[in-house]
């Protein structure tokens, strides 16, 4: 399984750590609330408000460097627009792991 890392955020910094530690406080400020949010929605089968927040943590899963994450989280956003959570627990998966990750940093 793929692991989230810094590779994407060190390539756009071009060495400015300023930068890099900006942008991975954003993230993680941001991640736990939009985690809750998903949450929320997704145990309330309220699946567009859940489309909604899946598309927006699928570009923090993509700055992370999780390819295959990304590519998961988009095909469960179109999923769950035809009120289908097939690939819910593929996607809790790449939560989990970028919540532990998160937490190391």
């Amino acid at each position: 399984m793929e692991q989230p890392n810094l590779n994407y955020i060190k390539s756009m910094s071009d060495g400015d750590k300023s930068f890099e530690n900006k942008l991975i406080s954003i993230i993680k400020e941001e991640y736990p609330q939009e985690k809750i949010v998903y949450q929320k929605n997704i145990n309330s089968n309220n699946y567009k408000a859940t489309a909604e927040i899946v598309h927006k943590l699928k570009h923090k899963i993509s700055i992370l460097g999780l390819v295959k994450g990304y590519n998961v989280a988009t095909d469960f956003e179109n999923n769950l627009k035809d009120d289908n959570i097939l690939l819910k627990e593929e996607f809790e998966a790449v939560l989990d792991q970028i919540t532990k990750y998160l937490t190391k940093l």
